[in-house]
Formats: structure tokens, C-alpha cells, sequence
């Protein structure tokens, strides 16, 4: 096995390996990954293999794993051969208008954090705050009211005994709450287990080009309550991405567009990180390779990626089989769609082994290339798979009936790999480096200085190392301007602040033409971005055809897990509010920012930079 840094290995021991009734370690790295492949494999036997077949295929899962070539995502490592067998990590439940259906939401929500999985809802079927309630002759409260309850109980349930839930929460653009949705986490300790995103319609986008008015409408009643410039909300959407990073967006129409299953129903939610757009009740299991090990000699190895990517499928489809789900409703349509999401980690360090440089056009032609030849392998397994196994139950009427027999509705997904990537030692997914040198908090608060590996290598090999460069490294994060570091070298380790916000979207856009669910990336902003980079981001993504858009302009939030330098607080202050009035419509006027001012009434508002 290759050797784990100190921060694999102290995630492993946290959060993976086995340990006994006192919280001792029981289990090995090697030990967890045998655990895992001989309870994946032991799937084949109900496909008719024998034993000696199924122990073959359980020593190719095993290497793949120990050699850090692909691993599964978070559950399956942890709960593969243990009590729980909860083996997705994305879940979406659906929420009615009614208390019965909220809380039995909020429970079932809760199992599947206990089980280690993430879970996305889509609020918009609640009636807005003040509307009728006839059981009770009272006003509703709105769905931000009762995200902050879904929030409150995350808070108290942590993930598979590991972490807090993770949640997603979506609300359509023409819901009449919209404005208190796009503002909630300007406060930064409101909705803190959420990822939060607003569900934008074309329909949404054609107004705010146009710059005219769009409906909101009751759910309730169908009736529109009112009309506002889309133009404006749009706008306060912006602000608050750059300000708070929060909410992102994804584009509902795009998403369902691609829907492999639009017979089945319509998505209307994605995973928490909005790599995985899924129906009601549906769940994914991930897994991702390590591109980083496939380079030889500056070039990729496409021979013996094509292999790996063919027993990754394979596990990923044997995960379905072997997971206990939590819920009957979630056994049913999971095992009736099949849809796993096979992605990729290590990309900027494949891109720094070619010597090419990320963001570059060379750099978009390697990404399209290699996810072409991803997606191409996966459905050649997933159509081996079908004449084994049969396709999927939903086939029939499936965007594929007629053209491709598949065994899997989805089969690629772009994943974060926070986690993953830690245990690989590569870099996270489809990202630039965060930094040559940067410091990370992880576990509860515990503090890791990471160095580039790959930087640290060719530093020793070409004789420029020394402990005053990486100090020097540390402080900035950046070896740009670094001018005893030969400029090749210089330009291969650009960064994430480095790399041009059009240049994040367009990797985004690029792997998206491949991958049927979708793509999930952050577009790091320097904290001098304005707002108008925001906007940028936004409307290019949505015109390349990204499925959604997150930003993270550095220092925006009180809290970041990577950081350079010392880490300090970097989010802009936040003052006592200010109440004055509205220029639009009159009503109470909130400053509670130094540079921005809006109005939640109306949407209106202001940039004071």
C-alpha cells in the first residue's frame, strides 16, 4: 500500500476504521479495504459466480482501494461489513404541504444522517409564511422556518457517529418566500448544516434578460400572489453569493432536460454538495478514481484506466445490491433506476504531471478527452452489465429505451471528494491546487499544514528546496512571484485564487458535456472579487450548461476548513442593523452590512462599494 500522509491517517482512524466497545483501533487501513471488497464482491454470488470467481473479483476491488486507484465514497468504506450496510451517500426525500409530511421528513432525514448519508429537499410545496392555515384558523410560517428545524435537529445527529448531517435545501425561484430564502444566511449562524440553493427556471432567466417582471406563485392555491423584476431578485441572489457564498443555484430546467427517467417523475432536488440531482426517495452511491496515478511517462495511461474504470463500475453497481436502505420507499425506486455516479479526484495534480497548466485550452482539451473516454468505458461495462444482470427495471420509457441497454440509469457524476482526497494524497476532484502550502482544519478543529507533494518532489529533485522557501510558501500560499523557482515550475502550481472565475466555470462546463448527473465545483474567488465577477460566474455557467454554480470568494464566511497563512478571520465585519426605508416600496430598509444594503421586502438592493 502506498504510504498515507498524517492527515489520511488521522481521518482514517477518526472517522473510518474499526474500533472496539473502549474506542480502540481494531482495524488497519489494509484491513478496512479488505473488509469492503470482500463484502462488495460477495454480491456476484446472487448473479450466479462461484466461489473462486467471486475471490478474484474481490482481490481486483481489494487493489483497486489499496492502491489508492478509486475508491467508494464515505458510507460504503465505513459501514461495508458492519452493522449499519448503509452504503449511499446522497438522498433526496420529498416534503408535502402538510405537518405529517415535514416531520415524517425530519425523520426519516435523521436516520439516514445516523447511517453516515446526506439528504436534499426541496421546500417549495410549503405554503408561504402568512398564508391560511384552515386547521387551525392560524398563518403559516413559511419553509425557512421549518429549514431551521431540520437544521436544529442536524445539529444534534451526527453522520454515521462521524460528523453532523449534511443537507441541501432548494427553493423555487417562484416561491413567494423567496427573498427571506436568498437572505437567511446573511446571519452566519442560521441554517449552518445547510448547503442552500435556489431552483432558477428558464422561463426565470429569459425575465431577468429581458428585465421584466416574473410571478410569484402560492403553491398552495396556484394563484400568483404577486409579480417582482426578476432582474432585481437576481441581483440580491448575487450579492449574497458574494458575500455569504450562500445560496448557490441550480438550473431546474437543465437538470430535468438530462432527466434519464422523466416517466418516473420530475427532479426537483440534488444531493448536498449538487452533484446528484435526484427524484423523491431516490439515493446514489459515488465512487471516484484517482487520475492522478494513471499518468506514465507525461502521458495518460488510458489502457489501464480503461480496466480500472471497468471494475469501479462494477462495484459501484454491487454497492446497490449490497446496502441496506433505510426506508422501503428508498429500496424500491434506488433498485428500480440503479443510478451510481463514477467521477474522478486528482485532476490538477494529472494536469501538473503533463506540465500543463490549469485553465489553459490545453487543460479543457485534456478534461473533455479524459471524460469522454470515462463515460465511454462506463457504459460499455454498464451495457456488459445489462446482458448479465438486465437493465435497469425503468428502462422502459427511459431516455435510453431503444438506443443503449444499460444497467444503470446514471452512471458518471463529479463528486467534491473532500474526504477521499485527503486519503488518496491528491488533489480534491475536478479543483485546482488550493495552495502549494495551506493550512487545514479538519476533525473537530484539529490543524494540518499541507504541502503540494508533487511540489515538494520536483523542488528536492531539481535543488531548490529549502525550509526558508516553504516558510516563505506558507505565509502566501502561491510560488507565482517566487522568482528562485524556475518559471515552468512556477506556472504548472497555479492556484485556486490564481485561476480566472471564467476559467472555473468553463472546467466545470467541460466535464459536465460527460457526465450524466452532474459536476460538483467551486469557483474560488480572491476576496477583492466584486460582485460583477459573481455575476459572470453565474450567467456563464448557465450559458455553458453547468446543472448549477457555487462561489466561494475567500474570507466570506467566519469559518473556512482551508486557509493560507495563519488562518485569520477574514469575513467582513458584520454591524447592528440599521432600519430606514425602502426607495422601492416603502417598507423597513436593512443595512446590516458595510457594503451592501437590501430590502427583503421587494428584493431591492444596493452595492455601497
Amino acid at each position: 500500500m502506498k504510504v498515507l500522509s498524517k492527515t489520511a491517517m488521522a481521518v482514517l482512524k477518526q472517522r473510518y476504521l474499526m474500533k472496539d466497545e473502549n474506542g480502540n483501533l481494531i482495524e488497519t487501513p489494509e484491513g478496512m479495504f479488505k473488509r469492503v471488497a470482500k463484502n462488495i464482491a460477495s454480491v456476484e454470488k446472487r448473479y450466479g459466480l462461484q466461489d473462486r470467481e467471486i475471490q478474484e473479483i474481490e482481490k481486483k476491488f481489494y487493489n483497486l482501494m489499496i492502491n489508492l486507484d478509486f475508491l467508494p465514497n464515505s458510507p460504503t468504506l465505513m459501514n461495508a461489513g458492519r452493522k449499519y450496510q448503509q452504503l449511499a451517500a446522497c438522498f433526496v426525500l420529498p416534503i408535502e404541504d402538510s405537518i405529517e409530511s415535514i416531520f415524517d421528513a425530519l425523520k426519516n432525514a435523521a436516520i439516514i444522517h445516523q447511517s453516515g448519508g446526506g439528504t436534499g429537499f426541496n421546500f417549495s410545496k410549503l405554503r408561504p409564511k402568512g398564508d391560511l392555515v384552515k386547521s387551525s384558523s392560524g398563518v403559516a410560517s413559511g419553509p425557512v422556518s421549518f429549514m431551521k428545524i431540520f437544521d436544529a435537529a442536524s445539529e444534534q445527529i451526527k453522520q454515521g457517529g462521524m460528523r453532523r448531517g449534511a443537507n441541501m435545501g432548494i427553493l423555487n425561484v417562484n416561491h413567494p418566500d423567496i427573498i427571506e430564502f436568498i437572505t437567511v444566511k446573511d446571519d452566519p449562524n442560521v441554517l449552518t448544516n445547510f448547503n442552500i440553493s435556489v431552483a432558477i427556471t428558464d422561463e426565470f432567466m429569459n425575465a431577468m434578460k429581458e428585465n421584466r417582471k416574473y410571478p410569484l406563485i402560492n403553491p398552495r392555491t396556484k394563484k400568483i400572489v404577486r409579480e417582482v423584476e426578476a432582474r432585481k431578485i437576481f441581483d440580491l441572489l448575487i450579492l449574497m453569493a458574494w458575500k455569504n457564498a450562500d445560496p448557490g443555484v441550480i438550473f431546474i430546467d437543465t437538470i430535468n432536460k438530462a432527466n434519464p427517467t422523466p416517466h418516473i417523475g420530475k427532479i426537483e432536488s440534488t444531493n448536498p454538495c449538487g452533484e446528484v440531482p435526484l427524484l423523491p426517495w431516490e439515493a446514489c452511491n459515488l465512487g471516484s478514481i484517482n487520475v492522478a496515478n494513471f499518468v506514465k511517462n507525461r502521458k495518460i495511461d488510458y489502457q489501464r484506466l480503461s480496466r480500472t474504470v471497468q471494475m469501479a463500475v462494477r462495484f459501484l453497481d454491487n454497492v446497490i445490491d449490497a446496502c441496506k436502505y433505510p426506508l422501503r420507499q428508498i429500496d424500491q425506486i434506488v433498485k428500480a433506476n440503479r443510478k451510481i455516479g463514477l467521477g474522478i479526484m486528482g485532476f490538477a495534480d494529472l494536469l501538473i504531471q503533463l506540465e500543463i497548466i490549469y485553465g489553459s485550452e490545453e487543460s479543457f482539451q485534456i478534461a473533455d478527452e479524459l471524460m469522454e473516454f470515462i463515460k465511454k468505458e462506463a457504459q460499455k461495462t454498464s451495457e456488459q452489465l445489462a446482458e448479465e444482470r438486465g437493465v435497469f427495471p425503468n428502462y422502459n420509457g427511459s431516455i435510453y429505451d431503444g438506443k443503449i441497454r444499460l444497467r444503470n440509469a446514471t452512471l458518471t457524476s463529479i463528486a467534491p471528494t473532500g474526504t477521499l482526497s485527503i486519503i488518496a494524497g491528491c488533489s480534491s476532484s475536478i479543483e485546482t491546487i488550493f495552495a502549494v502550502v495551506f493550512r487545514r482544519e479538519i476533525l473537530g478543529g484539529q490543524v494540518f499544514f499541507d504541502v503540494n507533494p508533487l511540489f515538494e518532489k520536483i523542488a528536492k529533485e531539481e535543488g531548490f528546496y529549502s525550509d526558508a522557501l516553504m516558510a516563505k510558501i506558507a505565509k502566501q500560499g502561491t510560488v507565482s512571484n517566487i522568482l528562485e523557482i524556475p518559471k515552468e515550475i512556477r506556472d504548472i502550481f497555479v492556484t485556486a485564487l490564481e485561476v480566472s472565475p471564467e476559467a472555473h466555470v468553463k472546467m466545470q462546463a467541460t466535464f459536465q458535456k460527460h457526465v450524466d448527473n452532474a459536476v460538483s465545483k467551486t469557483v474560488n474567488l480572491p476576496k477583492s472579487a466584486t460582485v460583477d465577477d459573481v455575476k459572470r460566474v453565474f450567467l456563464l455557467a448557465y450559458e455553458l450548461g453547468c446543472k448549477g454554480i457555487t462561489v466561494y470568494r475567500y474570507g466570506s464566511k467566519e469559518h473556512q476548513v482551508l486557509s493560507i497563512g495563519e488562518g485569520e478571520n477574514n469575513r467582513n465585519k458584520i454591524h447592528k442593523k440599521n432600519e430606514m426605508k425602502c426607495p422601492e416600496c416603502g417598507s423597513t430598509y436593512i443595512e446590516q452590512h458595510t457594503s451592501c444594503q437590501f430590502c427583503r421586502t421587494c428584493g431591492f438592493s444596493k452595492c455601497l462599494l
